[in-house]
């Protein structure tokens, strides 16, 4: 894992995670457990409505997390109730957090490959919908990150768990003096969690 990553990952504190959030964390953790218990792939889907901020974070830092602690058959999508495009500060972010991101496409949807590491396969990032055939299709959790989509998604077709777990939009400062901050404390709170949630998981074998 690159070295400024694991610098930023090593300031995280689960400690900060309230006792509230934790329950909500920790179905996602026996949800997991249980997939990797029965041999099974671990396959989770984070969807919000526009699949461009909070999703995107949720999949990025899932899928890393797991590689900080070797859980392998995992793997992180995302997607939303309707497709726009990862909102570039979201890449700025995650940038200066110590990933390493190319864009793959230029076009009103780009498609970006995002490393944590330089042997792991990288995370595809790009906006869809939940259901795009990028995505599974069944045998997977549905982890709903935004009120929005979690209101007006209330069956998420071929998953076999939903579970929400909301974050606050950093879109609400969009355009302020406290962009920049808003975005990597959302990143620093997805990835304390998703921290969280993987440093339980057990190994099966």
């Amino acid at each position: 894992m690159y070295q400024k990553l694991k610098n930023s990952i090593g300031t995280f504190d689960t400690n900060s995670i309230t006792k509230e959030r934790k329950l909500l964390l920790d179905k996602l953790i026996s949800y997991i457990n249980n997939r990797l218990l029965e041999g099974g792939d671990v396959n989770l889907n984070f969807i919000c409505t526009h699949n461009s901020r909070r999703s995107h974070l949720s999949q990025i830092w899932a899928q890393t997390m797991a590689a900080y602690y070797d859980i392998r058959n995992v793997e992180c999508y995302s997607g939303g109730t309707e497709s726009t495009a990862m909102f570039p500060v979201v890449g700025d972010t995650l940038i200066g957090q110590g990933f390493v991101i190319s864009k793959l496409a230029e076009q009103d949807n780009p498609v970006y490959a995002i490393r944590y590491d330089s042997v792991s396969r990288s995370i595809i990032a790009f906006s869809k919908k939940y259901d795009d055939q990028f995505n599974p299709t069944k045998d997977y959790g549905a982890i709903m990150t935004c009120a929005s989509a979690d209101e007006g998604c209330p069956i998420v077709h071929g998953s076999d768990i939903r579970l929400p777990i909301r974050y606050d939009d950093p879109k609400v400062s969009d355009g302020t003096p406290h962009q920049a901050q808003t975005y990597l404390d959302r990143s620093i709170q997805i990835g304390t969690e998703m921290m969280y949630v993987f440093s339980q998981v057990e190994d099966p074998s």
